[in-house]
């Protein structure tokens, strides 16, 4: 887990402790307590869920931008290597030639 999903996991944890410790403190009744207990976890739990899906999108999004990366450079590397082979071979057909014609 990378330091900030734990630093994210962290906040959430803590906001979720401290809403529930200030509802056991409040002076409401145990059904109001227990309502607002279950609105705060649902809330937090949607909460957590739209950073996880932001934090996938955010990593899909890098991640096919790396691919596209490499692909780009593979065909670099393939064109340099393209064009070397091919000055390697006229340097080798223009040396055959001097030989034969000596």
């Amino acid at each position: 887990m990378k330091s900030t999903s734990k630093i994210l996991l962290g906040v959430i944890t803590a906001a979720a402790a401290g809403a529930v410790i200030g509802m056991l403190f409040a002076p409401d009744k145990g059904n109001e307590i227990r309502s607002k207990v279950k609105k705060t976890a649902n809330e937090l739990a949607d909460e957590l869920l739209n950073a996880i899906r932001r934090g996938k999108s955010q990593y899909q999004d890098t991640k096919d931008e790396l691919r596209n990366k490499a692909y780009e450079l593979k065909g670099k590397a393939q064109q340099k290597f393209d064009d070397i082979a091919e000055e390697a071979d006229e340097q080798y057909n223009a040396t055959k030639k001097k030989l034969q014609v000596s």
